[in-house]
């Protein structure tokens, strides 16, 4: 048996003849940059995250740093961020001017916490960027209490969560924006890069629009210095029509992601502290964590079960921020899960036959003796 970590649109025949109808559309319009297709999408995905807007960008890395710059953050402050996440979260911090202020995760949950972000606060500090990792979500409700009590913005970084629940609320609906990613392996995920700011503030939606086309509110008038970072209308109408069947995929992932877990069970040990109540998990990806990581990879994969690795170094410990001064062991938690933790198969048509396989595979492993093991931050909804 041959399973892929992921399984993107060439496998649902149904699907790709709607996918190549709206591409087909696109392209006899002739309208490929902004337009109808864009604007339509916009309503419909600010509708789905229950926001009074969204904005269609070119990426989450731009989603991000759009935001930052509209509220105006830069040179001088600070940014609290997550070090256990995508470097772009980091990234977009740097690119405004900003700094980033890289702290520690939650051993159970690996993703930010309230106590995390309360010690890291500075004089500088004007805002925090919560990860929604792996497709779970952050306890937010706390976070945006501190936020408050601190005049700090909160942008949720829900590029791994699309339809996720905070409580009764979409992940990315919360913070003062929610940004996303398209990428072609997210949950709800283009044919290429793209992203998406989602916001219920007026003026911070007026600036991102702004500033991901040249600053013009007209063609050619310019009110500030912006940049070319609009979504395609190709790839709005491909998420148009994705974006319908968005809910029964993440039931797919969580039927699957439960099923995996419990199949798992007598070989690997569930993190015991599970998130709050009103979390969620969409399953972007099945993260487990082991002593022997490259020993189990390999064996998987003589067994025709492909694994990923999301992420084999945290940032303050790439080259790119190796200034932050950050010295190994300096965040112990985020720097054990990049050095133990693989990604195992999950997508929404995952069967029933295949998770007995991918079980059996793990349980000869561990039954051999090669590893000991923990599922990362497994919660149903």
């Amino acid at each position: 048996m041959q399973i892929p970590l992921a399984r993107l649109d060439h496998w649902d025949p149904p699907l790709m003849e709607a996918l190549l109808a709206a591409v087909e559309r696109v392209a006899r319009s002739g309208a490929f940059t902004l337009g109808e297709e864009v604007s339509q999408f916009e309503a419909d995905f600010a509708a789905y995250c229950g926001t009074t807007h969204a904005v269609g960008v070119s990426s989450g890395t731009e989603a991000l740093t759009l935001v930052l710059r509209a509220l105006e953050v830069g040179v001088g402050d600070e940014v609290i961020v997550p070090t256990n996440s995508f470097i772009a979260t980091a990234e977009a911090v740097s690119l405004v001017g900003a700094t980033p202020r890289f702290v520690d995760v939650d051993p159970a949950t690996a993703v930010l916490t309230v106590d995390a972000v309360e010690a890291a606060i500075g004089p500088r500090t004007r805002c925090v960027i919560p990860v929604h990792l792996y497709g779970r979500t952050v306890q937010l409700a706390p976070i945006l209490a501190l936020a408050e009590r601190h005049n700090l913005f909160v942008i949720e970084d829900a590029c791994q969560a699309h339809g996720a629940w905070v409580g009764d609320s979409r992940a990315g609906s919360l913070g003062v924006a929610g940004c996303f990613s398209f990428y072609p392996a997210k949950n709800l995920g283009a044919w290429g890069d793209g992203g998406a700011v989602v916001t219920s503030d007026a003026e911070l939606d007026r600036r991102v629009r702004l500033l991901r086309a040249h600053g013009e509110q007209t063609r050619y008038h310019h009110e500030v210095v912006g940049t070319t970072a609009r979504l395609d209308a190709l790839q709005a109408a491909i998420l148009r029509v994705k974006l319908q069947y968005l809910d029964s995929w993440n039931d797919g992932r969580r039927r699957a992601g439960a099923a995996l877990a419990r199949a798992l069970e007598d070989g690997l040990v569930l993190v015991p502290e599970p998130p709050a109540p009103d979390g969620d998990h969409v399953f972007h990806q099945f993260v487990v964590e082991t002593d022997d990581r490259s020993g189990l990879r390999e064996h998987l994969a003589s067994r025709g079960i492909e694994t990923g690795i999301h992420y084999p170094v945290p940032i303050h410990r790439t080259i790119a921020y190796a200034s932050s001064g950050l010295a190994e062991g300096s965040l112990p938690i985020a720097e054990r899960l990049a050095a133990r933790t693989c990604s195992l198969p999950m997508h929404p048509t995952l069967s029933d036959e295949e998770i007995s396989y991918i079980a059996e595979a793990v349980a000869d492993f561990v039954d051999a003796g090669r590893v000991s093991a923990a599922v990362v931050g497994v919660r149903l909804r």
